[in-house]
């Protein structure tokens, strides 16, 4: 009677097992895809000065107070300052690839302040802005829009065209809006520099209040989004 042992397998066995472990070696190789809630969430803040803090320190500035806001609400967000001050829309949408690296999540887009004070056409405004959300809606990245308002002294035309860019295009791409960024800052002394026109620390911390329901209310789309 042939004896019995716990020797080698047989080869084809030996081939099968083989296999079984390169499968198992190649699985445990791909990248885990982690959902938005298990994560720190990433925030771009693409603006101007209103974004960039001018005269202010960096701890001071818009995206970093809005960061210390969420996190003081225990939510995990990074927001990058991408403010450049005296930018257009037209120059946020030049700079817009490396503004918004790959892997940001949301961006909080607030351009259009200097076009309006420098009398720049609307429709050029208008243009810029789409082309920037159209741009960023394709790469699945959601986009908080921040409004700006036209003073009575440019004119009923100019602030009418240039006030409705930021409702209809907010509407037409489903976007979270905030209709006007300087919301109970605007032309409050006690809240602004000695220009008149940028804010204190003070002032942004008014900004940060201002808008904070609608930053939430970005990132749980953020959140509600399957991983990819």
């Amino acid at each position: 009677m042939a004896s019995r042992s716990y020797g080698k397998p047989p080869p084809k066995v030996q081939r099968f097992a083989r296999a079984i472990v390169i499968a198992w070696i190649a699985i445990a190789s791909l990248p885990i895809a982690v959902s938005a809630a298990e994560r720190s969430i990433k925030i771009v803040a693409l603006g101007d000065s209103l974004t960039a803090g001018y005269q202010l320190p960096a701890s001071a500035a818009f995206p970093a107070q809005l960061e210390q806001a969420l996190k003081a609400k225990g939510i995990a967000v990074e927001i990058a300052n991408a403010g450049v001050s005296g930018d257009t829309s037209s120059g946020g949408l030049a700079r817009l690839d490396w503004s918004v690296p790959q892997g940001t999540d949301a961006v909080i887009l607030a351009l259009g302040a200097n076009d309006m004070l420098r009398g720049i056409e609307p429709k050029v405004t208008r243009a810029a802005l789409t082309e920037i959300v159209s741009r960023l809606k394709a790469r699945r990245i959601e986009v908080l829009l921040c409004g700006m308002l036209a003073p009575p002294n440019l004119g009923p035309d100019y602030a009418r065209g240039f006030s409705t860019i930021y409702p209809e295009l907010a509407t037409k791409h489903g976007l979270v809006f905030y209709p006007f960024l300087l919301n109970g800052v605007a032309a409050n002394a006690a809240l602004n520099q000695r220009d008149g026109i940028h804010p204190t620390a003070a002032g942004v911390a008014a900004m940060v209040a201002g808008i904070l329901p609608k930053a939430e209310e970005l990132l749980a789309r953020v959140r509600a989004k399957p991983a990819s």
